[in-house]
């Protein structure tokens, strides 16, 4: 990926991040991602965390979120990729797949054995991602809980 460079996010890139997420979501989340810019960048060293942006040509074209959690059930401490995002003009030329790797390097780095993220099991292209990235069913099964009054919302 000739001209790609990876480097950690900054807080200029707020808006591009928004903008990338708002093409695939349909919906410009700016709270949500002015939270996690807050939280991610201004991070506590005793927690891992991962904020990178793919420059292609000096432009940001893409971003990966990922941080080390410990959650209840007995589940161990394990790294989870929370956002990645790809600019369209982007996809399929390797890009994500390296944002994913680095931030995968990362958080071995920091000691992280296991790396996890969900998907919608409906949304094939995103699950063929990362199962062409290594990633395979795990040991949990998510189950929930919907307020009948919402269920079709």
């Amino acid at each position: 990926m000739k001209g790609t460079h990876i480097r950690p996010l900054r807080h200029r890139d707020l808006a591009q991040v928004v903008r990338i997420d708002a093409i695939h979501t349909g919906e410009a989340q700016r709270s949500y991602w002015m939270r996690l810019f807050r939280e991610f960048l201004g991070a506590s060293p005793e927690r891992t965390r991962v904020a990178l942006a793919a420059e292609v040509d000096g432009t940001l074209a893409g971003f990966v979120f990922a941080d080390e959690r410990a959650f209840e059930f007995g589940s161990e401490p394990c790294g989870w990729i929370l956002e990645i995002g790809i600019e369209p003009a982007h996809t399929r030329v390797g890009l994500a797949s390296a944002l994913l790797g680095e931030a995968v390097r990362r958080l071995r780095a920091d000691g992280v054995t296991t790396v996890r993220t969900m998907v919608r099991r409906n949304n094939v292209p995103v699950l063929t991602f990362f199962r062409t990235n290594g990633f395979a069913g795990g040991p949990y099964v998510q189950l929930e809980l919907v307020d009948e009054e919402y269920a079709d919302v």
